[in-house]
């Protein structure tokens, strides 16, 4: 079985204590613009390997996947 990732202080702090983080968010975590996160996700429907879930007209990266792209890398 294989453990969840520990969340990096800087994401924990981003996310505090939410399951799922705006797409301005999660590119201030990876260092990217956030139109570079949207183009990707327009292009392949995912970002880094991570598919987001769509509320309302706002895409929500889940903070788990996050932190295994940032503690495991690509």
């Amino acid at each position: 079985m294989q453990s969840a990732p520990s969340l990096p202080s800087a994401l924990a702090a981003i996310a505090a204590g939410r399951d799922h983080i705006q797409t301005a968010e999660f590119a201030r975590a990876t260092n990217r613009a956030a139109q570079t996160i949207r183009k990707n996700y327009c292009l392949t429907g995912q970002c880094y390997g991570i598919r987001p879930i769509k509320f309302g007209n706002r895409l929500q990266w889940p903070v788990a996947d996050v932190a295994a792209l940032l503690t495991c890398g690509l």
